[in-house]
């Protein structure tokens, strides 16, 4: 049964700050309202010590859903305007991701600085590892929760065999230090990957088939969210 209902319209929040995440929606022909999660994902981290990477990343992606829903749910609350009325009959499609590079069994997020990005790529150059993204969506009716669906998508990323003036150099632009991984595949870091094996968008930020299926598992075609 379609939690939403085939009648329904199907708004989108993108829980995520990515302009990559988002500019893989929008092209894609989804228009997201963006509502970016406060969540400590270190402290996170932290508590899930031990736990399966595939299933470190979808909790990462569940804890920002979580977030991001509070947040809605706050506003519809607190609101008796006729749009936060109206937004409360709409059905709202939460999509949260996180993605993390799996390298011999560790896995790495944002370097943050330069010196751990320069560090981080000196260990992957000429090698290959897995960058994983969980994903969630939740469906949010009114004040409530309906639907929900959590999976993780693991691409294999080929490195190039970069010498240390390379990476420096890259490291140098500031593009690694907040991304996944420390590299990016639609900027800069695209000189540096050989190879990719598994889905690009996902690499990007936000896998395409894997919120297809997500979608269908809520009784929701992606089409319904054009």
């Amino acid at each position: 049964m379609n939690p939403a209902g085939s009648s329904r319209r199907h708004d989108v929040v993108l829980g995520s700050a990515s302009p990559a995440r988002l500019s893989v929606l929008t092209r894609a022909g989804v228009h997201p309202r963006v509502l970016v999660s406060d969540v400590d994902e270190d402290a996170i981290l932290d508590d899930l010590t031990g736990v399966p990477p595939s299933d470190v990343v979808a909790r990462l992606a569940m804890a920002k859903s979580d977030a991001v829903v509070a947040t809605l749910v706050a506003e519809r609350d607190g609101s008796e305007s006729a749009a936060a009325q109206d937004a409360s009959m709409s059905d709202t499609v939460v999509l949260t991701c996180d993605s993390m590079l799996l390298f011999r069994g560790a896995l790495t997020g944002k370097p943050h600085t330069p010196d751990v990005a320069i560090a981080q790529w000196k260990r992957v150059r000429g090698q290959s590892a897995e960058l994983l993204t969980g994903h969630h969506l939740a469906v949010l009716r009114g004040l409530d929760v309906v639907a929900s669906a959590s999976e993780t998508a693991s691409t294999t990323i080929d490195f190039a065999d970069l010498d240390d003036a390379e990476i420096e150099a890259y490291v140098a632009t500031g593009e690694p230090l907040e991304v996944a991984g420390g590299f990016t595949l639609d900027g800069l870091g695209g000189w540096f990957v050989d190879a990719i094996d598994g889905d690009p968008s996902s690499v990007l930020g936000i896998g395409l088939p894997t919120v297809r299926r997500l979608l269908r598992r809520v009784g929701i075609g992606v089409a319904e969210l054009w």
